[in-house]
């Protein structure tokens, strides 16, 4: 032991003392200001916040200590001065790509807590997630394309190769534009989608004659849960090249319609009066839209249209086929002859008749 202090110079130990302690330091400043916020209410971290930054933290320290000529020379490993540069430089890019990352993360869950998705109009709500969900994506994806970028350009003989397939991009770099036209395009829809919106997470759509609930985003792709269950994955252009049905665009709230085909001799009042008690006698109505229309007559029936107001999708479902089953069994009950038949006229023809 006393050998080895005996050939460490004194400066390298003082400077490496020195180093260890200033990141220390900086350490415990950052975990007692992230604790300190965590506690106060106007800037509430979630939990668990530091735990998160702490391991990208140590590595950034780690990096400038191993870039050091104090650490080499108390390991008495001058001669391999170039490798622990480049080893600090792609220590350096990880850990900062994992911190940039781990705080988008902490920014967004501070966001997002301030938003309830599970509350009855929960418009706002669905707009911020989608737009975070989808810029995350974004932005993780930029950060370690460019990670990448740096860590492979840290070497020279990479950032030779680079600089001269740069030079010579030419056709090569048209015949690649072209191949990657498709995926780019890809890509530029998932971005417009977070930025104008034509759908939001959990908004009610109806894709391809499916009706659903938009389940997940992504830069790529879409995926509608339907209504028995399963899943229509659907790529992002869809949503920007074709039209479709969003139901929630603006508001949750929707009207929805029953047709009943009646005879001519229905009693109109007295089937609104029926409509108005069936309504108030039920949860899913949500006492706006209360309307009985004679919308189109045939000659062997009437077409009635009742028109609800529910406070969404799946509930105005509930409401029309409840309003449905209680007409048609009013009809039963008190007017059966007013259900919609097909009527034969016979005529009794002379025996006499030749004709």
């Amino acid at each position: 032991m006393n050998e080895f202090f005996q050939n460490v110079s004194k400066e390298s130990l003082l400077y490496l003392g020195i180093a260890l302690s200033l990141l220390i330091a900086l350490y415990w400043l950052t975990s007692f200001l992230l604790r300190r916020l965590g506690k106060n209410p106007k800037y509430l971290l979630p939990s668990g916040s530091f735990r998160k930054l702490a391991p990208a933290l140590v590595l950034v320290f780690l990096s400038f200590i191993l870039r050091m000529n104090a650490l080499r020379d108390l390991l008495n490993l001058e001669d391999y001065g170039l490798w622990f540069r480049k080893a600090s430089t792609l220590l350096f890019i990880f850990s900062m790509t994992w911190l940039i990352i781990s705080i988008l993360k902490i920014a967004k869950a501070i966001i997002l807590q301030n938003y309830d998705v599970g509350e009855a109009d929960n418009l706002k709500a669905r707009k911020v997630y989608t737009q975070f969900t989808i810029l995350e994506r974004i932005v993780i994806f930029i950060v370690v394309v460019l990670a990448i970028g740096l860590a492979l350009m840290s070497f020279k003989e990479i950032r030779e190769v680079g600089i001269s397939i740069f030079a010579s991009a030419g056709v090569a770099g048209i015949i690649i534009g072209f191949s990657a036209q498709k995926f780019i395009g890809t890509i530029l829809a998932g971005i417009q989608i977070a930025i104008a919106q034509p759908i939001k997470l959990d908004d009610v759509v109806i894709v391809e004659g499916e009706w659903g609930r938009i389940e997940e985003i992504t830069l790529t792709y879409v995926v509608v849960q339907i209504w028995d269950k399963r899943r229509l994955i659907v790529p992002t252009p869809y949503f920007i090249d074709k039209p479709f049905q969003n139901w929630t665009k603006t508001s949750a709230e929707i009207l929805g319609t029953v047709f009943l085909y009646v005879d001519y001799r229905v009693p109109f009042d007295e089937l609104r009066k029926e409509l108005t008690r069936v309504l108030q006698n039920t949860e899913h109505w949500d006492g706006e839209v209360n309307v009985l229309q004679v919308t189109d007559s045939k000659p062997s029936h009437v077409e009635i249209r009742a028109l609800m107001s529910a406070k969404d999708s799946p509930t105005a479902w509930e409401l029309r086929v409840h309003v449905r089953e209680k007409l048609i069994e009013f009809l039963q009950k008190n007017y059966p002859n007013s259900i919609a038949k097909t009527r034969v006229l016979l005529q009794k023809t002379d025996a006499n008749d030749t004709t």
